[in-house]
């Protein structure tokens, strides 16, 4: 089973499933709207949107909007991972044991028959299930994400704080694209920061499992070969379409992912160790 391909299609049949129950409202949500008037706009705005940005609203006047964002994107995450640590911990084994995944799958390249499909299913799962990872594991997390991350989109876009304040002197809901002509370069850096945390938290994995692979070859007096990427033209491709979507939505976007990346990063270093630890 190709579980990636799987969770690309989960997480797509999600993404549609949760857009249907998104809110198209633009009405700003002040400290003043309620409860009732959120469910109006549909579970998804009662039950996300409204939360965080009210968040958002009450912090900035004490934190101001960068910090008000900041913490909230903070908070959020580590819920996050409270529900989704050991699917976490689960993604971070499978690029460790990406060699031997593929060593298996090339000694039954080109044997299609149902009895090489099962013998060569019947080893991956044994390699799984001498490491404990449960392959469908990280499934679970990417349903917890996405109604979050409309949620926070939705938060940011309605937010009367994000709307009013200022950063620098500049409004975060001005989009990258918008600052261009404005000469608002805060909105650009925090946009071209985004990008690249973006990058490195993607590609971190990759680079500690290939950490581990040179140590432990040299430890055993071999020669690391580095294993074949084979998704990584998808990897820059979905980068590039994030991208090109947060230029032309507001900054303080670009700046939810940029907080939420530098997160992300940091708790992969974490499950790093405590992995290797327990190893």
């Amino acid at each position: 089973m190709n579980t990636k391909r799987l969770k690309l299609v989960l997480s797509l049949i999600a993404l549609a499933l949760l857009l249907t129950g998104c809110s198209t409202s633009t009405e700003l949500i002040t400290l003043d709207t309620s409860f009732k008037d959120a469910m109006n706009d549909g579970f998804l705005s009662a039950f996300i949107t409204y939360p965080l940005s009210q968040a958002i609203n009450w912090l900035t006047p004490k934190v101001g909007i960068f910090m008000a964002i900041s913490i909230v994107t903070i908070i959020i995450n580590a819920l996050v991972l409270a529900f989704t640590f050991k699917s976490s911990m689960a993604m971070q084994k499978m690029q460790e044991i990406q060699p031997e995944l593929q060593k298996i799958q090339a000694k039954y390249e080109g044997r299609t028959d149902d009895m090489s499909q099962q013998r060569m299913a019947m080893e991956m799962q044994q390699l799984y299930s001498k490491y404990g990872i449960n392959p469908l594991g990280s499934i679970a997390s990417t349903f917890i994400q996405f109604p979050i991350l409309i949620g926070m989109y939705n938060a940011v876009r309605r937010s009367e704080a994000v709307a009013n304040a200022t950063f620098a002197g500049v409004s975060l809901s001005l989009s990258p694209s918008q600052a261009i002509g404005q000469k608002a370069w805060i909105c650009l850096v925090i946009f071209v920061l985004m990008v690249a945390c973006q990058f490195i938290s993607i590609k971190i994995p990759q680079w500690l499992a290939e950490k581990r692979g040179k140590e432990e070859a040299e430890k055993h007096h071999k020669t690391y070969k580095k294993p074949e990427n084979q998704n990584q033209s998808m990897t820059y491709m979905m980068l590039a379409m994030v991208a090109f979507a947060m230029y032309s939505i507001p900054t303080a976007v670009s700046l939810y992912y940029c907080i939420s990346s530098i997160v992300n990063i940091a708790k992969t270093l974490v499950i790093d160790k405590m992995t290797h630890k327990e190893a």
